[in-house]
């Protein structure tokens, strides 16, 4: 029986060491689909999701996350990868999807604007967010929006570096999913930072424009594979009502 999302999330743990047990990987392609509903900035998607079962790979990978138990041990491995890069495409994507759902002789005057509206979004306002050279275009956007946002409120955040953080923000949101679902199916997980990202992206014949998010080993929890009882800071020291 699959547990509730807060049953899942309290059950969700960092697991360094998995048992010697396959795990379905039908199941876990299931929990990658629902990685990729989540929330994502302006809904350009800009995250793949390389789902490692090849005994090779899996080898080869542990090897560039330091064999680390958690990688070394896992029974499969699912890569997180952000695609800035291909903004243009996943806007064009959202074009042809406004296009085919909001038909213009079966609109109604409301769905005729909303449709408006958001063509202009993908048309306009992501090319100027997104469009960059060298890195200059990105700062003087920057310079020109600080200067606005003296007068009133504006998207500030246009350098390559802050488009970066943003691609990165979305694909944490559906590694999150992903961890979330296949702790409700009483499988674990342990998303991993410390890789040599370069060899990660060589191993998975990855683009140049793409970047690893995280790596997270799967499987299911050894008895020693917890490495201890789960500690937060106060959650009245987190937390602010204003």
């Amino acid at each position: 029986m699959e547990k509730t999302v807060s049953e899942a999330i309290a059950y969700r743990r960092s697991t360094r060491v998995y048992k010697d047990t396959p795990i379905d990987t039908e199941k876990v392609k299931q929990c990658i689909v629902n990685a990729s509903l989540a929330p994502t900035s302006s809904n350009l998607q800009l995250w793949e999701f390389y789902h490692v079962t090849s005994e090779d790979k899996l080898k080869a990978l542990a090897e560039a996350c330091f064999n680390q138990n958690a990688a070394s041990t896992a029974k499969q491995l699912v890569v997180v990868v952000t695609r800035k890069d291909l903004w243009r495409e996943r806007a064009k994507a959202n074009l042809d999807y406004l296009n085919k759902v909001y038909r213009d002789k079966d609109l109604s005057e409301r769905d005729a604007k909303r449709k408006k509206m958001a063509m202009g979004y993908y048309k306009k306002v992501i090319p100027t967010i997104y469009t960059d050279f060298l890195g200059i275009l990105g700062f003087v956007k920057y310079l020109a929006f600080q200067v606005v946002g003296l007068f009133r409120p504006i998207y500030r955040q246009t350098r390559q570096s802050d488009m970066r953080i943003v691609a990165h923000k979305s694909a944490g949101l559906a590694a999150q999913n992903f961890m979330t679902s296949m702790a409700a199916i009483g499988y674990d997980t342990c998303p991993m930072e410390g890789s040599d990202t370069l060899r990660v992206k060589q191993i998975l014949d990855l683009p140049r424009g793409s970047e690893i998010n995280m790596v997270i080993g799967c499987g299911i929890r050894d008895d020693k594979g917890i490495y201890g009882p789960r500690f937060r800071v106060p959650f009245e020291d987190v937390y602010v009502e204003v």
